[in-house]
């Protein structure tokens, strides 16, 4: 799953998908979903877990569906390394990450900060913070909280409320940004771009 600290990741975006991505983004996720659902595009993701150093670069959509062996690494990967459960990652958090990062104009990996969070560690987590939901999206698999290198995450932000395809939460302090699929929310720190 994790390859060495000398992966390498194959993006291929061209100008035309970059552009087809930033306008996707800013159109927001319920266009960008439509045309994503009927582009057989390929689509990967490269991601580094800040926890566990765990690293995977796949393509985890391809000739017009999800790529399931890649989807099995992406659990694996955004598991609750706290607990080691894993749980199924909605594809559209990939989607929405791959947005961004089209949007953002990066090949860098996303440093993941938090994926997937069992009820055991999220009550622990919410009794040690008030900035965590008792009902959180990450015990459902829908939400995400992480960086891009090279791209400011009050910008990463920005991007992310603009698509308007769920929740957005920028914490300029821990210098991460929340994305989800559930309804469309903001909330953290301002953003100062």
């Amino acid at each position: 799953m994790a390859d060495g600290p000398g992966y390498s990741f194959d993006i291929r975006i061209n100008r035309r998908g970059f552009l087809r991505g930033l306008g996707a983004a800013a159109a927001g996720l319920t266009a960008s979903r439509v045309a994503l659902a009927t582009n057989d595009e390929r689509r990967a993701l490269a991601l580094v877990h800040t926890h566990t150093g765990e690293r995977l670069s796949a393509v985890y959509y391809e000739d017009g569906a999800y790529v399931a062996p890649a989807l099995r690494q992406v659990n694996e990967l955004l598991r609750d390394f706290r607990t080691d459960t894993l749980y199924p990652i909605d594809p559209g958090v990939l989607d929405r990450l791959y947005l961004l990062r089209c949007a953002a104009g990066s090949a860098e990996a996303f440093q993941v900060i938090c994926g997937y969070r069992s009820p055991t560690t999220n009550e622990a987590l919410r009794r040690a913070s008030a900035g965590v939901a008792q009902h959180s999206l990450h015990m459902e698999g829908r939400a995400i909280d992480v960086r891009l290198p090279g791209v400011k995450t009050a910008r990463l932000a920005s991007l992310a409320r603009h698509q308007q395809g769920g929740g957005v939460g920028y914490y300029r302090v821990s210098d991460f940004v929340h994305v989800d699929t559930g309804r469309v929310r903001i909330w953290g720190d301002p953003l100062t771009i």
